[in-house]
């Protein structure tokens, strides 16, 4: 499998993404890895992590997009910056996936310039994996499509469902519409026209209707629809109010423990663990002809590694070839 990896975008790109890409192909010897970017910043970092393994290789790109830029006006300045680049490779059949920790717009205005959307799919969407306190379910969508019509959110949910069976191992996922209520009815026009595309769709079975906000973390519901604007609230709310308890709680009780302080640490940094991103990498892109895992701007190099990782497990569970054939039997 080769990967385009952006290993200019993150907010310290790009020292971790050649470190990540440098342990992701000592892990995995079947994978390649195109790091596209500045040459001479790229020939800095990678004197510094070492000789350059022969499954890595520098693919020159023009710029990058800011994290602050607005991504159609940068995407339009600068043609062919590192994200560019990589969504070209991809296009051009030279890369199976595209992985970058930049500019979350611009990862995603790039694909839909590319017009890589699998047969059927009306727009992608990011998938996130989220804790709860059964395990984890499957946010969708975060943040790819702000202005989202019933029959994207419809497909959303299938999207969603292949995902959480085959990377969360949930045989038959539950799937539920982000609503202000769960009774039937409820919520605007784009909420009721989706209910009825859903209740009538290939996963009618899974379909368990509506679900409110507290219902993200109950575990009751595996696959969790939602407009971009929304998914990318909820995403964000979560992981301030993870940081906020988590905090709080260890401060707490570091003040009421002495001899057990060191066992109450590593419980905590396990807990921790279930809301990091570094741990999952990142979300894909999912609904695009190809992979696109898009990373946290923060990510460090372990995100970066299992960043790919992530690109490869999608692969090889086929999922693309999966939501085809759940959306070839769906009328919308």
């Amino acid at each position: 499998m080769r990967i385009a990896l952006d290993a200019m975008g993150g907010d310290f790109a790009p020292g971790p993404n050649v470190v990540g890409a440098f342990e992701a192909v000592e892990r995995n010897p079947k994978l390649e890895i195109l790091l596209v970017g500045d040459r001479a910043r790229l020939e800095e970092e990678i004197a510094k992590a070492g000789a350059l393994p022969s499954s890595v290789r520098i693919v020159e790109s023009e710029g990058v997009v800011g994290m602050e830029e607005k991504p159609t006006v940068a995407l339009r300045e600068k043609p062919n910056c590192s994200i560019a680049r990589c969504w070209q490779l991809m296009a051009a059949g030279d890369a199976d996936a595209v992985v970058s920790a930049g500019n979350t717009g611009a990862v995603v205005a790039a694909g839909l310039r590319t017009r890589l959307f699998l047969k059927g799919v009306k727009r992608p969407g990011i998938a996130v994996r989220m804790p709860t306190v059964k395990g984890s379910c499957v946010l969708i969508d975060v943040g790819a499509n702000p202005a989202a019509r019933a029959e994207h959110l419809a497909q959303y949910g299938l999207m969603g469902a292949v995902f959480a069976r085959e990377l969360l191992s949930i045989k038959s996922p539950r799937v539920g519409l982000l609503n202000i209520g769960s009774e039937e009815g409820k919520g605007t026009d784009l909420y009721r026209e989706t209910h009825a595309l859903l209740v009538n769709s290939p996963i009618k079975n899974q379909y368990i209707g509506n679900v409110e906000g507290r219902d993200v973390y109950h575990g009751d519901v595996d696959v969790i629809i939602c407009e971009g604007f929304v998914g990318n609230v909820v995403l964000k709310v979560s992981e301030g109010m993870a940081e906020f308890v988590l905090k709080s709680v260890g401060s707490a009780l570091m003040k009421d423990l002495d001899t057990e302080r060191d066992l109450a640490m590593k419980s905590l940094s396990r807990l921790t663990e279930q809301f990091h991103y570094q741990e999952s990498g990142g979300a894909p892109l999912l609904g695009i002809d190809g992979i696109c895992i898009i990373c946290h701007g923060s990510s460090d190099h372990r995100s970066i590694r299992n960043a790919l990782k992530m690109a490869t497990e999608i692969d090889n569970r086929h999922i693309n070839s999966q939501i085809m054939e759940l959306l070839s039997h769906q009328a919308l």
